[in-house]
């Protein structure tokens, strides 16, 4: 594990998720699941989500859209909130599932805007 990379990962998936969610992934990881933790983290949020091509708001609404794509309601939910960390308005989400409807399907569509709306509304917004 590149240690660097790591720290730096650890620092874009807090501001993004959240540290309060990012902690607890982290402590309660065990000795079966903490390399998918390491990996995710120094890969995902560090190599990738850490370079400075695109913006963050940009990378929110491309996670927004495959993860509709990919039927990933629990991974959705987590980065509608990233999302909204991001900048990324409820319009411009609106506009996001509604591309899904046409590439990725109605249904998949319906699922994004519920789950959106669920998030909304545990956020109060």
């Amino acid at each position: 594990m590149d240690k660097a990379m790591f720290e730096a990962g650890l620092k874009n998936r807090r501001e993004v998720l959240g540290a309060e969610y990012v902690d607890k992934s982290i402590q309660s990881a065990d000795d079966f699941n903490m390399p998918l933790q390491e990996l995710v983290t120094e890969y995902c949020w560090g190599a990738v989500w850490g370079r400075e091509e695109l913006p963050r708001k940009q990378r929110s609404m491309l996670n927004l859209a495959m993860l509709v794509a990919l039927n990933r309601p629990h991974e959705l939910r987590l980065h509608i909130r990233g999302a909204i960390n991001n900048g990324v308005t409820k319009e411009e989400m609106r506009e996001v599932f509604l591309q899904t409807a046409i590439y990725c399907g109605v249904p998949a569509a319906i699922d994004a805007f519920r789950n959106a709306r669920e998030v909304f509304k545990e956020l109060g917004i």
